[in-house]
């Protein structure tokens, strides 16, 4: 099964260096009953300017995301689409680019290599793109986030949106950039 998605208006052979990041819980609200449509679909203020930062100081910008909701019957490929299709232009409409979109379509049950907190999401986009991972950051809400992050070489950060609180208080000796959201962890890879 495909592990990944390039909307068909954006390439990963523009920019020259990249951020990955997560999706539910860092660029739109998350739900513990999945996001299943594309109305369900609603973005983290200041999440869309975030992105859009990336882009105007040339930055590619890459969704690395589980999605076991496929796996679990919740919703079908051609929604999942839709519903990416549906974060891509609201970012475009503030002038940002999510320039591909990685997912796991697997359960906690499957053996694949592509779920997070494994590493194949990370690792296929490296491959694809022949990018060194040591050189990306990668922005997540939860545990599992940091540990792909760690076992693929990039560098993690930690958001407080979505499950970000609770993976704060759980693990508090993780030793990662932390921050409240997604526009203050771009402001601070802008300032490095």
């Amino acid at each position: 099964m495909t592990t990944h998605l390039r909307p068909p208006h954006a390439t990963l052979n523009t920019p020259s260096r990249f951020v990955l990041v997560d999706r539910d819980g860092v660029i739109n609200q998350d739900s513990e009953a999945y996001i299943t449509s594309p109305a369900e679909w609603q973005p983290i203020p200041g999440s869309l300017e975030a992105i859009a930062l990336l882009t105007q100081h040339g930055y590619g910008v890459v969704v690395i995301t589980n999605q076991s909701g496929l796996a679990r019957g919740l919703f079908d490929v051609a929604t999942l689409e839709r519903i990416h299709a549906k974060m891509c232009q609201a970012v475009s409409q503030v002038g940002g680019v999510i320039n591909a979109i990685y997912y796991c379509p697997h359960n906690a049950d499957d053996a694949c290599a592509c779920r997070k907190p494994k590493p194949g999401l990370l690792e296929r986009f490296a491959q694809d793109t022949q990018t060194v991972l040591a050189e990306c950051y990668f922005i997540g809400d939860s545990y599992r986030d940091i540990q792909a992050g760690l076992s693929a070489g990039a560098q993690p950060i930690l958001v407080k949106t979505g499950n970000g609180q609770l993976t704060a208080k759980h693990y508090p000796h993780l030793n990662v950039p932390v921050f409240e959201n997604l526009y203050e962890a771009v402001q601070y890879i802008l300032s490095r």
